[in-house]
């Protein structure tokens, strides 16, 4: 065989080995090999992987001269590139063994196989040295010249006689050298597509994580239910390639969206054992096989599942399980991926523990603050009360009885949620009171949709907010001018907006009217600050206030409260 036919059957072996490698390394779970790890078990696989694939480049070559023209070095200098001198030279010792044992009579077996040795070690060195930069087209070719270059030289120092060692290195030196530096070359190419490509996916899987966790916060915020749970599992559903997922607490099921909905029943007590061992020991299991998910129902389509334990403060208090079918297989990312959520997850419960108790205190503050009736209020309510005594005393009935259900609500230090109807009531109080003050100078316009009544609110929420465009909005100015309400219902939330068209308030003060500070003190009164403060610790900083305001043209403040019943005084 002449030289140029020895070139180009040996690259044709090189593009099989490359694309048989890359099918191989695109294979699950082979594919879930990550060659930038170091554990015992990835060295081994990278090790056996190289290993055989030099074999491979043995068999790939073509006999000369009693000798083999190979292509062994593109797999073993791979090898030391990836994984470094102990990857190199096990996969050298594997390759070069095979090569000697194949024919130890031959007279370069010895030195080829002892030259595979040292170029899979060679390129570990080189790792060594270079780190994530060995793995680069140009490095992969000038270490495969420089060992195969090397190689040719043992062949010629320790093969005899004298004369076929130089009559072999003249006919295959040419072919190895192109043969082996271009697949070295395209080794490494694939390995860094391949890796860049799980870069890419673990990054897609990173962002839906914080997606996840960003679209569930608000959920768990109320801890571990059937609605945070069910909320929970629709959300991962969505966006992970699963077949169901399902949420249970210690002892039943919460939540299960997916396939075998029809059995894997919301409220169920848990019936398998997979489970209730996870429950037990806290430690995550994958299961592979059918059998191992204890479901008895015949027509059950998992085939996989990966369940995963829920903590708070350290105690178990419920799982996560990722469920696998044919059509959508589970794999060990998806598991990894299973215990970032729940550690993220349970860190979340944990800080809802944390906000019931910043609830209570800012309730204590809260009712400490209703206690507190501004005197200036009171005693310009009883100076008017007392002028209508002698012009109309009906009138001054109906403020009497106005101002005494206001100072008996402020007063209640029981509530903590109340209906929205019961707000506006003390609104309506406050607002009879002001327009007996003041007469046509204060206008009031309420809007207020119809079946809002019941929306449980935070007691003195809003009520505050009107005060203070009576006060610094309308009074400051000697024509007054009106005092809005509009409350609607709008995708599940109610909308409120408290306006007037008074003064407006000044850019200096606007700028920090919503920093968060302790709760005001008597002389500020249940202020606007204080107002979105609450809001902000009960609902979140998505429902904090948004202030509009301009000089001389008045103010707009709007807020959103979303729907939780649970919150209202039961009856007693």
């Amino acid at each position: 065989m002449s030289i140029v036919d020895l070139i180009a059957f040996l690259l044709k072996h090189v593009g099989l080995l490359v694309a048989g490698a890359f099918v191989l390394l695109t294979l699950s779970p082979v594919q879930e090999i990550n060659f930038q790890r170091t554990g015992i078990s990835n060295r081994l696989f990278l090790i056996v992987f190289f290993g055989l694939m030099g074999i491979l480049g043995t068999y790939s070559g073509n006999a000369i001269f009693d000798s083999i023209a190979n292509l062994r070095a593109m797999a073993v200098v791979t090898a030391g590139l990836v994984g470094g001198p102990l990857v190199g030279l096990g996969a050298g010792l594997i390759a070069g063994g095979h090569r000697f044992m194949i024919d130890p009579w031959g007279f370069s077996a010895l030195a080829c196989s002892l030259a595979t040795i040292v170029e899979g070690l060679m390129a570990g060195c080189v790792y060594l040295r270079m780190k994530d930069r060995s793995m680069n087209w140009r490095v992969a070719l000038i270490v495969t010249l420089i060992g195969e270059t090397m190689h040719m030289g043992m062949v010629l120092a320790f093969s005899r006689p004298i004369e076929d060692a130089m009559a072999l290195v003249q006919v295959i030196m040419l072919p190895m050298l192109i043969g082996n530096g271009l697949g070295a070359v395209l080794f490494v190419h694939v390995i860094n597509s391949i890796q860049s490509f799980r870069e890419r996916k673990a990054s897609d899987y990173t962002q839906r994580i914080f997606e996840i966790t960003n679209s569930t916060v608000a959920h768990l915020r109320a801890g571990l239910n059937q609605d945070s749970a069910s909320a929970m599992a629709a959300i991962i559903h969505d966006r992970l390639p699963v077949a169901a997922v399902s949420v249970t607490n210690a002892s039943h099921v919460l939540a299960h969206v997916g396939e075998g909905s029809d059995h894997h029943l919301q409220g169920s007590p848990i019936v398998t054992k997979a489970t209730q061992n996870v429950i037990a020991s806290g430690n995550s299991i994958f299961l592979k096989e059918k059998g191992a998910i204890g479901c008895s129902h015949a027509h059950c389509p998992f085939s996989s599942a990966i369940i995963v334990p829920l903590k708070k403060n350290g105690t178990i208090v419920g799982t996560l399980k990722f469920y696998g079918s044919s059509t959508q297989e589970l794999n060990s990312i998806l598991m990894e991926i299973a215990k970032g959520l729940t550690d993220l997850f349970s860190i979340q419960l944990e800080l809802e523990d944390i906000q019931v108790k910043a609830r209570l205190l800012a309730h204590a503050e809260i009712r400490h603050l209703q206690a507190q009736i501004n005197p200036h209020f009171l005693f310009n309510s009883l100076n008017t009360i007392a002028s209508f005594c002698r012009t109309a005393p009906d009138k001054a009935r109906e403020l009497i009885l106005d101002l005494s259900f206001y100072m008996r609500k402020n007063l209640d230090s029981s509530r903590g949620f109340i209906r929205l109807a019961d707000e506006l009531d003390q609104i309506n109080s406050y607002l009879a009171i002001e327009k007996a003050r003041f007469g046509e100078r204060i206008r009031v316009k309420l809007e207020v949709e119809q079946g809002c009544e019941d929306w449980p609110i935070p007691s003195l929420i809003i009520q505050p907010l009107v005060e203070n465009a009576v006060k610094h909005g309308l009074k400051v100015r000697p024509d007054g001018g009106i005092v809005g309400l509009e409350i609607h219902r709008e995708q599940g939330e109610l909308c409120v907006t408290v306006y007037d068209d008074g003064a407006g308030i000044p850019p200096e003060i606007l700028g920090s009217l919503l920093v968060q500070r302790v709760i005001e003190s008597q002389q500020d009164g249940v202020g606007l600050r204080n107002s979105n403060q609450r809001l902000e610790q009960i609902y979140g900083p998505e429902h904090g206030m948004h202030i509009i305001s301009a000089h001389q043209k008045g103010t707009s403040i709007s807020f959103t409260i979303p729907h939780r019943r649970e919150l209202l005084p039961q009856a007693s």
